[in-house]
């Protein structure tokens, strides 16, 4: 759950690494990391022919099938071979980002490349690479993090099958609901993409992951699933209140009058009372549930400036959609026309 949390992250972490502008060595990495994973993949059908293929996994395999097919025909995302192949990546996430902030501030740090513009993070497909950079950036006073990502996109932008974006072992055990809600939000993103922004590339992608998810549901899914989905989702939208809430208290202690040495004290407070409600939504409504634990015990400035890079104009996105009369292909093209916009003038426009 964790992972579903923040996927998405290393969208652009393909053209952030073959830009080269990184160094040479996270130049290197990121080319060979990326061709690893391209090579691992074969098509769905010859996984489904396999009589080696084990049945669970074929289940899924022909599962996301009928999701990839329903993509296409009912949100009209990309009809072309992204998430019709698969590989199995023999580990546990297909990147690890690294993010950071200042101690008192939740903007995340930047990195700028070619084609994708400045993102919030930088993906590594070694781990322990990203914990040296995380570490890193902790010298010279940064707030960090690293946390792994289940799946990225290549934004459709190189042709040919061998390169489109394959299904992966690290996301393809997931419950229907979130399987199909992050092939959704991968492919949304091949539909637009505003250089250098990160919260109106993401939370476009979760806009259109949350109407696609429930139009699936609605359509295919069994009771079962559908029981399933309400009780996760319910605790995602717990946690994205707590969250949220904490958000704006520390951007009101960040900005606010007080000295720093102020400003930390009513920090460590806030994030205490943080800790303390996720303690009761555990013991409570969550039914002794513990699988945001990681989370609580590493948040910090970063890992909350990236929570609303996914979520902040989510509300706006949809209201975009209702607006076009719930038809996606006129949502697409104004959503299109609004990223092409200068960042300022993009989001007043979408604001209004």
């Amino acid at each position: 759950m964790k992972r579903w949390l923040l996927l998405g992250g290393a969208a652009a972490a393909l053209f952030a690494g073959v830009s080269g502008c990184g160094g040479l060595g996270y130049y290197g990495q990121s080319i060979h990391g990326h061709f690893s994973l391209l090579n691992s993949a074969r098509p769905v059908p010859d996984w489904l022919a396999d009589p080696e293929t084990p049945t669970p996994l074929r289940e899924r395999l022909a599962l996301t099938e009928t999701v990839r097919d329903f993509a296409v025909q009912e949100l009209k995302l990309p009809d072309n071979a992204s998430y019709r192949r698969y590989a199995d990546l023999k580990r546990p996430a297909a990147v690890w980002n690294v993010v950071a902030a200042p101690e008192l501030d939740l903007t995340l740090k930047t990195w700028c490349f070619p084609i994708v513009g400045c993102v919030g993070y930088r993906g590594y497909f070694d781990r322990p690479t990203a914990e040296a950079e995380a570490a890193s950036l902790r010298a010279e006073g940064f707030e960090a993090g690293v946390y792994p990502v289940p799946a990225y996109s290549t934004l459709g932008r190189i042709p040919g099958a061998y390169f489109s974006d394959p299904l992966l072992s690290t996301f393809i055990r997931y419950p229907e609901g979130d399987l199909a809600r992050l092939i959704f939000h991968e492919l949304a993103h091949q539909v637009a993409y505003a250089p250098g922004d990160t919260v109106f590339n993401e939370s476009f992608a979760t806009a259109v992951e949350r109407i696609g998810v429930r139009r699936w549901l609605a359509a295919h899914a069994s009771d079962q699933v559908r029981t399933e989905y309400e009780r996760l989702e319910a605790r995602r939208e717990d946690f994205r209140a707590l969250t949220l809430k904490t958000r704006r208290a520390l951007e009101g202690i960040f900005r606010g009058p007080g000295s720093d040495a102020d400003k930390r004290a009513a920090k460590a407070a806030a994030m205490d009372a943080m800790r303390a409600e996720y303690a009761t939504l555990k013991a409570g409504p969550w039914d002794g549930f513990a699988g945001y634990d990681p989370w609580f015990e590493r948040a910090n400035n970063a890992a909350l400036g990236v929570l609303g890079a996914y979520y902040e104009q989510v509300p706006q996105f949809e209201a975009l959609f209702r607006a076009q009369g719930e038809d996606f292909h006129r949502f697409y093209a104004e959503v299109k026309r609004i990223a092409a916009l200068p960042r300022a003038k993009r989001h007043a426009t979408l604001a209004r």
